[in-house]
């Protein structure tokens, strides 16, 4: 039940020390309840144009139709202002709490000018209350709550002073009156709580849906964070490393040269052993500064899926282990990545899934072509995760293989590629039954070939 002069509320401006993100939240939920708002008055007009001309049309009850009529092209105008605003404006708590103050006040008005405190549809105040509960905070509910008792108590005030006769006119005897007064009651008291539940079980739903959307934008910025600040210390490990593994492998391969032909075999083991294990680190810091990037400065190209599988395999060391199965749909579908960031995330998949899989076991290697997507899923003969490993995977430098078998970051790289190129990352695992891993692109459309 809105009113014209709504206008008064959209010069709020945001608490100064509310973050950006948490202001475009707040905004945001803010939108979402007050077009939720507009929808529930575009009801309750039509609701109050419905009972006003069955009452007028099928009762003894003569109202004011001319002023009944003006209130609500008040609220027509009103709702359409309120409608305009909502999907422009910043909309805070304290807009809401004033639409809904209005809401009361103009159901006030109605309800005195249709029979005032005896009129059965002042149930209607709980509508707004109830919402105010699920759209308000605790401050804001108790002041709507206070403000309809309030407006419920002036039509006492107002029959005391004017009395009755100033209502309506009714030509019915007080057993007529009494019936119509029930039958009102029933219908208001249906209507109440059809209200209550539809609306505020659509708008609890929305609510719920909108949090889970900025609970998933969070977690992927957080992601993109720490992706940032893995790159930052694989560049800074591998270059401030290098200089101190040169100077080992330098002095190591030295020192094999410089001992006696004669000297024993352990210390030539020994000095081997220095070598390789340095050579492992640099191998071990050349991956991290690889990969750990988000594939920045390699080109986007266009590949069929066929390709993507093929680019995988080519180097892995165990093919043979590998069923590939392409469905027909999939062969012609291609998508734009970089490429040899996508054969690596998926050559990874294929290790982890092999690493899993009893000695010889095959691994599947799934290809498939959903509407405007491009879907690969690796299953493995593992064991399986538990839900406990299950909710870590992909946290970066988590891994349950035995020490250097793996740094725990091929997961979180591929979900942090995968999302880059606006796909998904899943993985299922039941224990005893194995794991699945789902890496989903979008198809490729015409002309998109290299990386923006």
């Amino acid at each position: 039940m809105a009113a014209g002069d709504l206008a008064a509320a959209a010069g709020t401006a945001p608490h100064p020390n509310r973050s950006p993100a948490r202001s475009a939240a707040g905004d945001e939920r803010g939108r979402l309840n007050l077009s939720w708002l507009v929808q529930l008055h575009w009801w309750a007009i039509l609701g109050q144009a419905t009972i006003v001309v069955g009452a007028q049309s099928w009762t003894h009850i003569g109202l004011p139709m001319g002023t009944l009529v003006a209130v609500m092209v008040l609220e027509v105008i009103g709702n359409v202002v309120l409608g305009a605003w909502a999907r422009r404006a910043q909309v805070t708590d304290r807009d809401i709490a004033l639409v809904m103050l209005i809401d009361a006040a103009v159901l006030t008005v109605l309800l005195d000018l249709t029979g005032g405190a005896s009129n059965p549809f002042s149930t209607l105040y709980l509508v707004n209350v109830a919402l105010a509960a699920v759209l308000l905070p605790s401050a804001w509910s108790w002041l709507l709550m206070a403000a309809s008792l309030a407006g419920f108590a002036s039509l006492f005030v107002h029959e005391h002073f004017a009395g009755v006769s100033h209502h309506i006119r009714t030509h019915m005897d007080h057993a007529q009156t009494m019936a119509a007064h029930l039958r009102g009651m029933w219908v208001a008291f249906a209507l109440a709580a059809v209200f209550v539940v539809f609306f505020v079980q659509r708008v609890t739903r929305a609510l719920a849906a909108r949090e889970g959307e900025l609970q998933a934008a969070r977690s992927q910025a957080q992601r993109r964070e720490k992706l940032a600040s893995l790159a930052t210390l694989a560049a800074s490990a591998a270059h401030e490393l290098s200089t101190p593994l040169s100077t080992i492998a330098v002095v190591a391969k030295e020192l094999q040269r410089a001992i006696p032909a004669d000297a024993s075999s352990e210390l030539h083991d020994d000095l081997q052993l220095v070598r390789d294990q340095v050579a492992r680190c640099r191998e071990i810091l050349d991956r991290m500064a690889a990969h750990a990037g988000e594939n920045v400065g390699e080109p986007f190209a266009q590949m069929r899926a066929r390709d993507w599988v093929d680019a995988a395999l080519d180097g892995f060391r165990w093919p043979q282990r590998v069923e590939v199965r392409i469905d027909p749909s999939a062969e012609a579908a291609s998508l734009v990545g970089p490429q040899r960031g996508l054969a690596e995330a998926l050559r990874g998949l294929l290790k982890n899934a092999v690493q899993a899989s009893p000695a010889e076991a095959q691994v599947t290697l799934l290809v498939t072509a959903p509407p405007g997507r491009i879907q690969i899923t690796v299953r493995d003969r593992g064991r399986g995760m538990t839900p406990e490993v299950l909710s870590r995977v992909g946290e970066p430098f988590f891994t349950t293989k035995v020490p250097g078998e793996g740094m725990g970051l091929g997961l979180f790289l591929t979900r942090a590629l995968a999302e880059q190129l606006g796909g998904e990352f899943n993985i299922t695992s039941t224990p005893g039954d194995g794991t699945e891993a789902r890496f989903e692109l979008p198809v490729s459309t015409a002309g998109e070939r290299s990386s923006p």
